[in-house]
């Protein structure tokens, strides 16, 4: 076999093995991911929300704890609020989020869990794969969102926006705990 050949044979199965590789991160991370993709869209008289987001299960672990706990999720860390991709949430006209003035628009959401509380961060830069951490630079704002705990254990992450008597509430909850955040 000549080395022309041998060029032919390795850049041939290089190929094969690219596209082979290549198949499976895509059957993995949207055709069948392990940590499902959720969407919320929310919509009233004038508000229209949106967030994407991947869902995450418990599986018996210790979600929120130190590292030294093994915590999934270790406590002062940041954190993309899912899996897979960040998170996004998007609005469709100016609102108030906890208090704080958010413009129209798509942003990243991710959030950094303390013990008794969270802190939420809206950042410019929407849509990031994995768990790289954003440019902090593009921080919007930050939310302290104390925690309620729950009795019941929340097998997978769950991000719901609900509207009561109060208003309009972005709701995270998993493993027990659940915060939420006012939005007006």
């Amino acid at each position: 076999m000549c080395i022309r050949d041998r060029l032919k044979y390795l850049l041939i199965t290089i190929v094969a093995i690219v596209i082979i590789l290549g198949a499976m991160f895509v059957y993995g991370v949207y055709i069948n991911p392990k940590s499902p993709k959720g969407v919320v869209q929310f919509e009233n008289a004038d508000t229209e929300i949106e967030i994407n987001y991947y869902r995450p299960y418990k599986k018996d672990r210790l979600i929120f704890g130190t590292e030294a706990q093994g915590a999934l999720l270790h406590y002062g860390k940041y954190w993309r609020l899912g899996a897979n991709f960040s998170t996004t949430f998007e609005v469709n006209r100016s609102i108030l989020f906890a208090n704080q003035p958010l413009q129209a628009g798509k942003y990243r959401m991710y959030a950094v869990p303390y013990e008794d509380h969270w802190e939420v961060t809206l950042n410019s830069e929407a849509g990031s794969f994995g768990a790289t951490t954003p440019d902090y630079s593009k921080d919007l704002f930050s939310v302290k969102a104390y925690i309620t705990p729950l009795d019941e254990v929340v097998e997978q992450l769950t991000i719901e926006v609900v509207e009561d008597e109060n208003g309009i509430n972005l709701r995270m909850q998993w493993d027990k705990t659940l915060i939420n955040i006012p939005i007006k």
